[in-house]
């Protein structure tokens, strides 16, 4: 036998610790075989094992049976409870959000930061009221955001592209021509809308929206008056002014509520929002739950508001120079 001091932990694993409480607990080796569902010989060979791991006999013979040695009756409370810890290690426990405790951190430009994110923090509060709630600036999100855990959820229409990120579209939003319904009507056609003056966003350090390269890039110039580095800031100039701001429908429920707002008179990319994550949070309790509280916001937000001033101008004309396959068919074209 092997002395105590040269007990090779590696070599022990759960087959081996339930193995010994099944012989001792009935005091045979046949009734152990029985209760694991194995032959009496296997029972035996790891019988072997398990004395050689511990330098012990562990049963010996007493008149017709088998009893454990003084040594087994030692090991047998630590390996039951060695075998506890082991089911509650691979058993995934069930999530309680009311007990969820710790720090959220998404990623989030202004439009998706003020649509989704305060109504999120309201859900937070009634079902999982320890958790707190980080949001950051995303910007053109990069992979390293989300690989260095800067944050565990991104809301963007530029999800970044990765073999261990994954995506979710949310929704769909569509582009409308915001204007001051007190200072001047909706542009009545793409010259009208040319002719005009326009506020648009420039995110630092100097990148300008996807939808406004996207119609550059198609011979459409525009007169821009104001540049701002958020849609917010849209809603500091167009109120009194007879600007106009091609922007995300929905930001009518928030940062530009108030103004009014047509279609645009010219075709448009559509505008997708994703719920993005790392790989290792895909099966994380804790973050599917959130996740899926963030898609519960998603009905109540495409429903029809009611009092929001809108406008249908005439159906947008195609742009002639277009060509079939320049259209955004990633679906990223948007803030």
């Amino acid at each position: 036998m092997q002395p105590m001091n040269d007990f090779d932990w590696y070599a022990l694993d759960a087959r081996l610790l339930r193995l010994l409480v099944a012989v001792a607990q009935t005091g045979s080796v046949t009734a152990a075989a029985q209760r694991l569902g194995v032959t009496q010989s296997a029972v035996s060979h790891q019988l072997d094992r398990l004395r050689a791991i511990v330098g012990d006999p562990l049963f010996v013979k007493s008149g017709r049976g088998i009893v454990a040695t003084a040594r087994t009756e030692a090991l047998l409370e630590p390996a039951q409870a060695l075998l506890e810890q082991m089911e509650r290690f691979a058993r995934r426990e069930r999530f309680e959000p009311v007990l969820w405790e710790g720090s959220v951190t998404v990623a989030a430009n202004d439009l998706q930061r003020d649509l989704l994110l305060p109504p999120l923090l309201q859900r937070l509060q009634h079902l999982a009221p320890k958790v707190r709630l980080h949001v950051i600036p995303s910007g053109i999100p990069s992979l390293e955001l989300l690989r260095q855990q800067h944050c565990q959820l991104v809301l963007s229409p530029r999800p970044p592209d990765g073999t261990d990120i994954v995506q979710k579209r949310l929704f769909e939003d569509a582009y409308r021509v915001f204007y001051d319904p007190t200072q001047r009507a909706a542009p009545r056609d793409l010259d009208e809308f040319l002719a005009a003056d326009h506020a648009t966003v420039v995110y630092e350090p100097n990148r300008a929206l996807d939808f406004d390269q996207w119609l550059l890039g198609r011979g459409v110039q525009r007169r821009f008056r104001v540049l701002v580095p958020g849609f917010a800031g849209l809603a500091s100039f167009l109120p009194g002014s007879r600007l106009l701001a091609t922007a995300p429908g929905l930001l009518q429920r928030h940062l530009l509520r108030g103004l009014a707002s047509a279609v645009p008179p010219l075709a448009c990319p559509p505008l997708p929002m994703y719920l993005v994550w790392h790989l290792r949070h895909q099966h994380d309790p804790a973050q599917r739950w959130l996740r899926a509280q963030i898609e519960a916001l998603v009905p109540a937000l495409l429903s029809p508001q009611p009092g929001v001033a809108a406008q249908q101008s005439a159906p947008p004309a195609p742009l002639a120079a277009a060509p079939a396959d320049t259209v955004a068919g990633s679906g990223r074209c948007g803030a």
